[in-house]
Order: structure tokens, then C-alpha cells, then sequence
């Protein structure tokens, strides 16, 4: 296998408690990658759990469907496809899916992303 590529495997998607379907992309915590990569899909409908992840800085890259973002006490905001939204280090933020199909996008941490870094503001 070429050490250049990674391959997505469909099968390992995982919901969780957080409302949103999660396919890891790329996140190697033995490696020295700088970021991660998670492919997130929300269902029609659905609202992620108010959470922030204490010392990553995230980036979402909209690939398909509309969302409602809203981050800390900022004017919340809709999203669509090829836009970017920057979450600054430490921020609440929530995103609900507001179209008729899937919501997909990709969730790029900085650092990258392990379950410590979550903060769960709904289960408290």
C-alpha cells in the first residue's frame, strides 16, 4: 500500500452522543500530524449537543446539505455547501441541520482531537 494514501473505510462511521455520525479520516495520535480529520454527517433535523473542545482550535468544511451554526454568544449563522467555518479554541458551539438531506462536512481539529479535549455542556 502506498504510504502517501489513506483509504476511508465506510464501515467504521460511529454515532455519538453528540447527535452526529463520525468517520475518523485521519487521526494518529503515535504520529506527528499536527491536526486530525473527521468526517461528520447530521441527520435532517438534528442538532449537535452544545460542546467545545478545550485547546483545539476547529475548522468545518461544509461538503454537501445547509446547516444553523452558532458558536458561544456570537449571532448564530447558516452554512452550506464549500463554506468554512473557523471555532476558535475553547468556543460552545452547536450546529443543526436545517435542509432535507444529510448535513456533511469536515470537522479539521488543531491540535488533533482526543475524547479529553471534549467538553459536553447538555450531559452536566
Amino acid at each position: 500500500m502506498n504510504p502517501n494514501l489513506l483509504r476511508s473505510d465506510e464501515s467504521k462511521e460511529f454515532f455519538t452522543n453528540e447527535r452526529c455520525h463520525i468517520l475518523e479520516l485521519l487521526n494518529n495520535h503515535d504520529s506527528d500530524e499536527p491536526f486530525s480529520i473527521a468526517r461528520c454527517r447530521v441527520e435532517p433535523g438534528v442538532t449537535t449537543a452544545w460542546h467545545r473542545l478545550n485547546g483545539i482550535q476547529e475548522f468545518y468544511y461544509i461538503l454537501e446539505g445547509q446547516g444553523l451554526m452558532e458558536i458561544g454568544d456570537d449571532p448564530d449563522f447558516e452554512v452550506q455547501k464549500n463554506d468554512v467555518v473557523k471555532i476558535d479554541i475553547n468556543k460552545a458551539q452547536r450546529i443543526k441541520n436545517i435542509g432535507e438531506e444529510d448535513l456533511i462536512f469536515l470537522a479539521i481539529c488543531n491540535p488533533p482531537f482526543t475524547d479529553e479535549h471534549y467538553e459536553d455542556f447538555e450531559g452536566v
